[in-house]
């Protein structure tokens, strides 16, 4: 159908989606060999830097594909697919209400396009009223790349040869030769294992014997400066100026992403003693980053072709839904064995950039030692899957992880090791178990021992025994509030309101094991003191102390309701 909206107003976005990746013709109804993904969770994936989304977002919603719009042609007819509008930013308010109306009737999940601040409430009210979502995608997020991040996630093969940019390592040697020239200085493209993929050879730049050492060995020495330069730069939006220390001259860096998905980093070596950089070098550098990562992002693509069906039947074992029971065999998990499900999560370093570099650094790490493994990022956290082994060897895989993370990416990453599956079926469980390990670790104050105590570095990796007691007690609490009218025993419940000091005592008491000393100690009183409170808390609340089960169910239930 032809919704009657005018064609695209500029050139250039015409030119962009004529020599974007053509998406498939329909997509129709998700079969098992369908990629697709719930729209809230490609939302997530893409992160808060590279999507907003407008209205309502279904949580069932799925997405089954991208489609370009076209307003020559007419809208096809493909259920679940997003549809890319790259002019939708020169379109008037009655003409996008119009193309959001007919997209809506034809199931499509969402729009995607590009607005002025300033319209966003426009925009919103639009898809409210249409009841289909608009993603309001990020400026400098260039449709091809968009699409290309889209179409990885959903795991898409592209039917067309237009699809791929030219995988030779040519174009990015020429990029760097491009930045030399403009710098003066040598010119790095790295990826995020720090091997160098190209550099400039431009005659007369700039060069140090770090630069050397690192063509030489296509990859970069060690520095003392490295980790924290490395942190920043993949963290930042714009390119960093670094002043020269030592032997190593004065560097621009900039992070090379496809939205939030980190793919390396530029370095070129800044042959001036000017402390700024011209507005036209930040955008040279900027653009030279969405140029890199066009190639990085379809070298990826290609080389980890095999690796995305695998990376959708691990989402499908952590969502719990669709689960078949041949999960294990299709990710090469024999079915006797079993598996391990290893969780991660960032803590105070929570960044889209940062979950990503966690989900391809870990990849890296255990391929080495298990081929099987797959690990995905998933709400703000990392899972990943290994064949069953014995405790102790998991926990030589992934004591190695904390220190390694640590200087990667930063200190604070803690793991979760929730324990094993024998089906399939029983991942989602272990998912949430791990979510439950890392609540009750922080409410603890980051890691933390049996019995509540201060966290050490080695109790960052976190397992069910380690945190059982505060578990049992997390759900005695949960229970005794959900039927407090059996479990809550009145008389404690007022003793505690009414007179804390009482119920206070007996709790220290309770804890100190019957010991007066140690009570006394840790409430700062004299023994008698302890001995009168006691003494008046059996009377107030008519507690008989001396009976073993009640005096269970007092500690109980004083341990774990506020």
């Amino acid at each position: 159908m032809n919704t009657g909206v005018p064609p695209f107003s500029s050139l250039s976005h015409a030119n962009e989606a004529f020599n974007a990746p053509k998406a498939p013709e329909a997509y129709g109804e998700a079969g098992p060999d369908t990629p697709s993904l719930l729209l809230s969770e490609l939302i997530e994936h893409l992160g808060r830097h590279t999507v907003t989304p407008l209205g309502r977002v279904d949580p069932t919603g799925r997405v089954l594909g991208t489609e370009f719009y076209d307003a020559l042609d007419e809208l096809t007819d493909a259920p679940g697919g997003l549809l890319i509008v790259p002019s939708g930013a020169h379109f008037d308010a009655a003409h996008l209400a119009e193309l959001a109306s007919a997209i809506a009737d034809l199931d499509y999940c969402a729009i995607a396009m590009k607005c002025l601040d300033e319209h966003e409430p426009v925009l919103a009210a639009i898809a409210e009223t249409a009841g289909i979502p608009i993603l309001r995608v990020a400026p400098r997020v260039s449709w091809g790349l968009f699409e290309a991040l889209v179409g990885r996630l959903l795991g898409e093969q592209r039917r067309s040869e237009d699809a791929h940019f030219d995988r030779g390592a040519e174009p990015l040697f020429a990029l760097a030769n491009s930045l030399a020239g403009l710098f003066g200085g040598s010119v790095a493209i790295e990826d995020l294992g720090r091997r160098i993929i190209a550099y400039s050879s431009v005659p007369g730049q700039a060069i140090d014997s770090l630069r050397t050492r690192g063509i030489l060995a296509r990859r970069v020495p060690a520095s003392p400066f490295n980790e924290d330069q490395y942190r920043t730069v993949i963290r930042s939006e714009e390119p960093i100026k670094y002043p020269q220390l030592d032997d190593e001259l004065p560097r621009v860096a900039y992070a090379i992403r496809a939205g939030a998905l980190p793919l390396g980093t530029i370095w070129a070596i800044y042959d001036s003693e000017v402390d700024h950089l011209t507005p036209e070098q930040v955008e040279r550098v900027k653009s030279a980053g969405a140029i890199a990562a066009a190639h990085m992002l379809d070298d990826i693509r290609v080389r980890e072709a095999g690796q995305i069906p695998r990376e959708e039947r691990f989402r499908t074992l952590l969502s719990g839904t669709d689960v078949t029971g041949t999960e294990f065999t299709e990710l090469g998990i024999p079915d006797e064995r079993g598996a391990q499900l290893l969780a991660f999560s960032l803590g105070e370093n929570d960044h889209p950039a940062t979950l990503a570099q966690l989900r391809s650094s870990l990849q890296r790490q255990l391929s080495l030692l298990h081929p099987e493994s797959v690990a995905v990022a998933r709400r703000g956290r990392v899972y990943a899957i290994i064949a069953d082994a014995p405790y102790e060897q998991v926990r030589r895989l992934v004591d190695p992880l904390v220190p390694m993370f640590d200087r990667l990416i930063g200190p604070g990453i803690t793991i979760a090791l929730p324990g094993r599956a024998q089906r399939p079926n029983e991942i989602a469980r272990l998912r949430e178990q791990a979510d439950v390990l890392f609540e009750t670790a922080a409410r603890l104050g980051g890691g933390a021992r049996a019995g509540g105590q201060p966290s050490r570095g080695a109790d960052r990796i976190l397992t069910v025994s380690q945190l059982r007691p505060q578990l049992v007690l997390d759900r005695v609490a949960g229970l005794m509030a959900q039927e407090s009218a059996t479990l809550v025993d009145p008389r404690l419940s007022s003793l505690a309101a009414e007179h804390p000091q009482l119920a206070e005592a007996v709790l220290h008491w309770c804890q100190a094991f019957g010991n007066i000393t140690r009570a006394a100690r840790e409430l700062g009183v004299h023994e008698n003191t302890v001995r009168h409170r006691l003494r008046r808390a059996e009377e107030i609340a008519e507690l008989p102390l001396g009976d073993p089960d009640m005096l269970l169910v007092t500690w109980l239930q004083l341990r774990a309701l506020p």
